[in-house]
Order: structure tokens, then C-alpha cells, then sequence
């Protein structure tokens, strides 16, 4: 299970994160209309709900993902996404800790690390319990008020620090990273110019009329 899922975690380049969509109704329709649009990976991430409704989002989530060999994640909580079955774990900075969080799930469950400097980064690149990680926010977005933006010039760093990795040791892993924060169609050539191939986007597709083509559309100017 491990192999197959970071196999598709090495080919993502979409990753789309979505609340319950409460005030929508259409949480099934939403996961159906991304995963079809080509998103890689998705994220349920809402903290305003119960531990019940929330457990009962993702196992839907699961069931769509699975049918499109899409991965899905659970974001902070470990026993949610132990009861689930996730496929992967994100947390972030103030979270569980990744080796915390492998010890709670196992082996097989793909962890991810939210990181928001060169440090962080480094430290998540070198990490054996990281699977992933991801930059950000680039723009100030109002999914994580408060936060500063960490620019272009944070994802060109990252891009950097990853490609020496490689080139010192052609044999090493490579650790997929996706940028993060306010990117949208207008925006993506700036990120990939920056050195990023994937990205974590919200209202780009969250907030979208037709989610299927905004997902779409990002997914096809993204590298194979």
C-alpha cells in the first residue's frame, strides 16, 4: 500500500484543499467535479465541525477519491485518520510531530509537513518521516489569516535545496513539495517559474462556478 501511494504521490502536481461545504450541500458533487478535473490529491481541512460530521466528510471523500486514484488526506487529527483509513496525514508546525504522528499510523499512511521558511523546509527535506512537505503561504490568503506572506523568492530557495539534494546523492528519494498560498490560474506560471511542480490551491477551486474546469484548467498547466 505504501509503494502504490507514493507512487502517486511522486506523479501529484494538484493538490486541492476543501472544507465540508456546509453552507453548499454539495460536498459530494464538489469531490466528483475536482477529482474529475485532475486533482492528485485532496484535503478535507475544517475546523468548524464535529469530530462526527467530519469522520463522515472524509469517508466520503475516501470513497470518491478511490475512484479516481486520487489520494485523499486528513489534516491535524491522527485518530480521525486512523479510523478512516487516510491515505495521507498533513500537519503543521504546532502539530503532532511527523515521527509522533508515524507512530500513531503506521508505516503506510504518507505524512506531510506545512513549512514557512528555509529551516523548516530543510529540516522537513531531511526527515524520514516526511513524505511531503509544502511552502507558504506565497500570497497572504485569507485561509491562514494572520500568516505572512513567504514570496516567490521562499519557493525559489526550496526548488534550489531540493535540486542540490539530488545532485549530491543521485541515488536519494526525491521529496515531492508543493507551494502554497493564493495561487490561482493567473498566478501558477509564477510559481512553476519559481522552481515549483505542484501546487496546494483553495478558492481557486473551492469558490470556482464550475470546479471541475477550474480544477482542470490548473491541472493542465501544471508539468506531467
Amino acid at each position: 500500500m505504501r509503494e502504490t501511494r507514493t507512487a502517486r504521490l511522486l506523479a501529484a502536481r494538484l493538490y486541492v484543499c476543501t472544507d465540508a461545504r456546509r453552507d453548499r450541500g454539495d460536498l459530494e458533487g464538489f469531490l466528483h467535479a475536482v477529482c474529475a478535473g485532475g486533482a492528485d490529491v485532496i484535503q478535507l481541512r475544517d475546523k468548524s465541525i464535529d469530530a462526527d460530521e467530519e469522520i463522515a466528510a472524509l469517508e466520503l471523500l475516501g470513497r470518491v477519491a478511490a475512484e479516481y486514484d486520487a489520494l485523499f488526506a486528513v489534516n491535524d487529527r491522527a485518530d480521525i485518520a486512523a479510523l478512516v483509513g487516510a491515505d495521507v496525514f498533513h500537519v503543521g508546525q504546532h502539530d503532532l510531530s511527523p515521527v509522533q504522528a508515524r507512530r500513531l499510523l503506521g508505516p503506510d499512511v504518507l505524512i506531510g509537513r506545512s513549512t514557512h521558511d528555509l529551516g523548516q523546509a530543510t529540516a522537513a527535506l531531511e526527515d524520514p518521516d516526511v513524505d511531503y512537505f509544502c511552502t507558504g503561504p506565497v500570497w497572504a490568503t485569507p485561509t491562514k489569516p494572520g500568516r505572512p506572506a513567504t514570496g516567490l523568492e521562499f519557493v525559489r530557495a526550496v526548488a534550489e535545496l531540493t535540486e542540490a539534494r539530488l545532485d549530491a546523492d543521485p541515488e536519494v528519494l526525491p521529496v515531492p513539495w508543493f507551494a502554497i498560498g493564493g495561487i490561482d490560474e493567473p498566478r501558477l506560471p509564477q510559481v512553476l517559474e519559481a522552481g515549483a511542480r505542484g501546487v496546494v490551491v483553495v478558492r481557486a477551486v473551492t469558490e470556482a462556478s464550475d470546479p471541475r474546469t477550474a480544477a482542470g484548467q490548473l491541472r493542465g498547466l501544471l508539468p506531467a
